[in-house]
């Protein structure tokens, strides 16, 4: 067991050092903008900023693709698997953590040979063909899930697929599900406030978003979806002291400051369609201010 773990990790430093190369001589174009789900191999800001800014975006099509996609199958097939199901799920886990979701594609199928298809398994197969930019399968996998435990994941997933296409009513509608089914996931309450921001409900994000924040306040892509919320609300100088408190950079500040303005855009839609009760859309504390029952 220990041999065939230590040979994966071998391999998989080599497939990351044949990554960093690729991204030195070739580095692709990647939009700004969660995080979910799992960490990702991008830039700073792309690493603290949305649900759907964080999505992945390809930088080729067609048999260059292909080829690193059957660069990654050989060494899966070269590389004995670990001993342990469990094992070998982490050591994927691992490989998507590092970035190397094609590698983990390989793994993926290599796994299902041996072991099946599982809840896990399908997960793992769905962030990596989202990551890889394969959306219409990754959802199919996302789908999958819906009926097993893993439903919230699922959900959480299909959410983060819909805001990367812009449609963020769509997201919404998705994410709320994933919340409903894992109340205390700080991840998916912060892409949830953020989709809503950028449908133009901001009232409808502060509850989320303040429950993310306080149930991981170490987290950066919380804290920055909070200074989109403090910007969107006009709350500028308490905007600017959180990210002097957490050491944005400018690039960050920057990207914030872009998603700022698509935010008041779409308030300002949002408050003209009569279907959005402007009553109805606050949260329960807002309500409370309005019928002068605060105790701001």
């Amino acid at each position: 067991m220990p041999g065939s773990t230590e040979r994966l990790n071998e391999s998989m430093n080599e497939a990351m050092n044949e990554a960093m190369n690729r991204m030195i001589h070739d580095r692709p174009a990647i939009r700004v903008g969660r995080t979910r789900s799992r960490p990702r191999a991008l830039l700073a800001a792309a690493l603290v900023i949305s649900c759907a800014a964080c999505a992945f975006k390809p930088s080729g099509y067609g048999a260059g693709v292909q080829a690193e996609r059957a660069a990654a199958q050989s060494v899966a097939e070269k590389d004995p698997a670990p001993d342990t199901p469990g094992m070998y799920l982490a050591l994927i886990d691992r490989m998507q953590r590092q970035g190397l979701y094609y590698a983990s594609l390989a793994h993926i199928d290599a796994y299902e040979k041996q072991y099946g298809v599982t809840p896990d398994s399908t997960l793992l197969r769905a962030q990596a063909l989202r990551e890889t930019g394969q959306s219409a399968a990754s959802a199919d996998a996302y789908r999958a899930l819906l009926p097993t435990s893993l439903a919230a994941s699922g959900y959480h997933g299909l959410g983060l697929l819909a805001g990367a296409a812009g449609d963020f009513r769509g997201a919404c509608r998705a994410l709320q599900q994933a919340a409903a089914l894992a109340p205390t996931d700080a991840a998916t309450l912060s892409d949830l406030g953020y989709a809503r921001l950028r449908e133009g409900d901001v009232a409808g994000a502060r509850v989320p978003l303040m429950q993310a924040a306080e149930l991981d306040s170490g987290n950066a892509r919380v804290q920055a979806n909070v200074v989109l919320l403090l910007l969107a609300q006009g709350r500028v100088k308490q905007a600017r002291a959180l990210m002097d408190a957490r050491q944005f950079t400018p690039a960050v500040r920057s990207a914030l400051h872009d998603d700022a303005a698509k935010v008041a855009r779409a308030a300002r839609e949002f408050k003209s369609d009569p279907k959005n009760d402007p009553i109805a859309a606050r949260d329960p504390a807002d309500v409370q201010t309005i019928s002068g029952r605060s105790d701001r």
